[in-house]
């Protein structure tokens, strides 16, 4: 009986410490795992720094680059403005150089608008569509330039869409119905009259105000006879 007792607390007591070598693997394991994760997550958040320190250096930098550009812009030399002669950068050498800033972004503003005024419509599309903000003007400008654009190249149904999207981008009493002015004269030339009427009455409901609210307000009562 003794014998029997001293086996199975042999054997217990084995089974014990196969236990706990086992939790002490899984613990070493999970620990080192995460000591790995935690490594990781670190070096991300120090390359996001660095990345976004070494952006900021790199946006400085264009800025005071861009001003010879701007002044050309200013003065109507488009031709001079878009690539350097040498002795400056251009709009389209500061996207070149310092591309995903913020300098370079709005260089693509400046690049599509020289573009129009070179009657290049292709290319001011091009640099238009690449243009992003979030503020109150510049964004639905872009869009509104990008219409225009199609306008020039006949487009219509393309110029009325983004017309609409600059009417649609936080909706204002100063810029807002002029988009749809514009939207609803591309929707006509098109002879979707029924779409034209919808920016018009958009004007008509919302912006009684304004200085194109009686146009407006005629042409809306012209569209309905004939929808």
């Amino acid at each position: 009986m003794s014998t029997k007792l001293a086996l199975a607390s042999s054997k217990g007591a084995q089974h014990t410490e196969e236990q706990v070598q086992q939790q002490q693997y899984y613990i070493g394991y999970y620990w080192r795992r995460f000591y790995v994760l935690a490594g990781m997550g670190l070096a991300v958040v120090v390359g996001v720094f660095l990345w976004q320190r070494h952006q900021h250096q790199r946006d400085a930098a264009a800025q005071r680059d861009i001003f010879p550009a701007v002044y050309c812009f200013e003065a109507e030399n488009f031709a001079q403005a878009l690539r350097s002669d040498g002795t400056y950068a251009g709009f389209l050498d500061i996207i070149e150089k310092y591309g995903a800033t913020k300098t370079a972004n709005l260089a693509h503003f400046y690049a599509g608008i020289c573009y129009m005024r070179q009657q290049d419509y292709e290319e001011a599309i091009q640099h238009l569509k690449q243009f992003k903000a979030k503020d109150y003007l510049l964004q639905a400008r872009a869009w509104t330039l990008i219409g225009d654009a199609y306008t020039e190249q006949q487009n219509y149904l393309q110029a009325a869409a983004y017309y609409l999207k600059a009417a649609d981008y936080k909706p204002n009493a100063f810029f807002t119905p002029t988009y749809l002015e514009k939207a609803a004269l591309a929707y006509e030339t098109q002879q979707d009259y029924q779409a034209a009427l919808r920016c018009y009455q958009r004007i008509v409901n919302a912006y009684s105000k304004d200085e194109l609210y009686e146009e407006a307000y005629k042409h809306a009562s012209r569209l309905e006879a004939l929808v």
